[in-house]
């Protein structure tokens, strides 16, 4: 990834960010974290990862409403961008969490096996 995209990522991070904090009132989203963002080479999309807390159930129904807010979340991006086109956003669910929350209990697991 080169530097430029680099940067674009960061700021679209923490553009959308504040958009899904204060701008999308919307009660079924709570506990959101935007964790990463890739551009797309030509900067024309961008993958958001997010991170929700809460129950399997919780986590899909966030995420498809975050999916259902995408226009706006990207049309109000666009107001605070300086880019001559605004990335077409798709959002994912980071579950690097669950997965650093199993390698832990697979450690501890063989920590008291050995024991």
């Amino acid at each position: 990834m080169t530097r430029r995209m680099e940067r674009v990522g960061e700021v679209i991070k923490q553009e959308v960010s504040k958009i899904i904090l204060h701008k999308v009132h919307d009660p079924r989203i709570s506990l959101v974290t935007v964790t990463k963002v890739s551009p797309s080479p030509d900067l024309k999309m961008a993958k958001i990862y997010v991170a929700i807390h809460g129950d399997e159930s919780t986590q899909k129904k966030t995420l498809n409403v975050l999916k259902h807010a995408k226009g706006y979340i990207q049309s109000e991006m666009a107001l605070c961008l300086k880019m001559r086109n605004t990335p077409s956003l798709s959002f994912y669910l980071d579950d690097t969490e669950k997965k650093s929350n199993r390698i832990l209990q697979l450690i501890e697991k063989a920590v008291k096996e050995d024991k």
